[in-house]
C-alpha cells in the first residue's frame, strides 16, 4: 500500500472513528523531537495556505494588518499551536487524566495536516462557489472540534468524552486569559510602565 492511500485511509478514519484513528496514530512512536518538527511544518503549510488564501480573496481591509505578514502569521500560530498542547495537556492531568504529552502531540500535528488539506480544498471551493465555500468551512469547523475533543480524550486517556469537553473549555479559557495578561504586560512596557509595580 502507498503512503498516500495510507493516509487517505487514516484521513477516512479519522472522520468515521476519530478515537481509534487516535489510538492508531499514537502507535507509530514517534519521539519528541520528530514531533515538535512535524507541528513546525504544518504550521508552514497552514501559513503558505493562508498566504496564498489571502491573495486569491483580494479584498483585506478586514484583516488585521498583523496576519497579512505570513512571518508573523507562523510565529502566532506556531505559539498558539505549541500552547494549545500544553494547555490541553496540563487541564487534563488536572482533572485526572494520564497519557503522554507525545501523544496529544503527534495527534495536534495530524489534526493540523488534516486543516491543511481542507484548506486546500476551500482554496478551489471558494472561485467557483462562495456559498459552497462557506459551507464547507461551517463543515471543516465543527469536524475540526468534533475530531478534537475525541483526540483529546484518547491522547488523556480521560473516562468521557464530556471530559473532553471540560479539558477544551478550561484550556481555552485558560490560554484567553494567558494571552490578555501577556497583552497587558507587553502594552504597558511598549508604554514604559513599569510592570513590577
Amino acid at each position: 500500500m502507498s503512503l498516500k492511500q495510507s493516509l487517505m485511509d487514516l484521513a477516512v478514519l479519522t472522520l468515521r472513528d476519530p478515537q481509534a484513528a487516535a489510538r492508531h496514530i499514537i502507535s507509530f512512536g514517534f519521539d519528541r523531537n520528530t514531533l515538535w518538527s512535524g507541528l513546525a511544518l504544518v504550521a508552514v503549510a497552514n501559513t503558505f495556505i493562508f498566504t496564498i488564501q489571502l491573495r486569491v480573496a483580494g479584498d483585506t481591509a478586514e484583516i488585521p494588518q498583523l496576519f497579512l505578514n505570513p512571518l508573523a502569521f507562523f510565529v502566532i500560530l506556531s505559539g498558539v499551536l505549541v500552547l494549545s498542547v500544553h494547555a490541553f495537556y496540563w487541564t487534563g492531568l488536572a482533572i485526572g487524566g494520564k497519557g503522554d504529552l507525545g501523544d496529544l502531540l503527534v495527534l495536534m500535528v495530524w489534526l493540523q495536516a488534516l486543516r491543511a488539506a481542507a484548506q486546500i480544498v476551500l482554496l478551489v471551493l471558494l472561485p467557483l462557489s462562495p456559498l459552497l465555500g462557506l459551507a464547507f468551512s461551517v463543515l471543516v469547523g465543527f469536524l475540526g472540534l468534533w475530531i478534537l475533543i475525541n483526540f483529546i480524550a484518547t491522547a488523556l486517556q480521560l473516562s468521557s468524552m464530556l471530559q473532553g469537553v471540560v479539558v477544551l473549555v478550561l484550556a481555552a479559557i485558560g490560554m484567553v486569559i494567558g494571552l490578555l495578561i501577556l497583552a497587558m504586560v507587553v502594552g504597558l512596557t511598549a508604554m514604559g510602565v513599569p510592570t513590577n509595580v
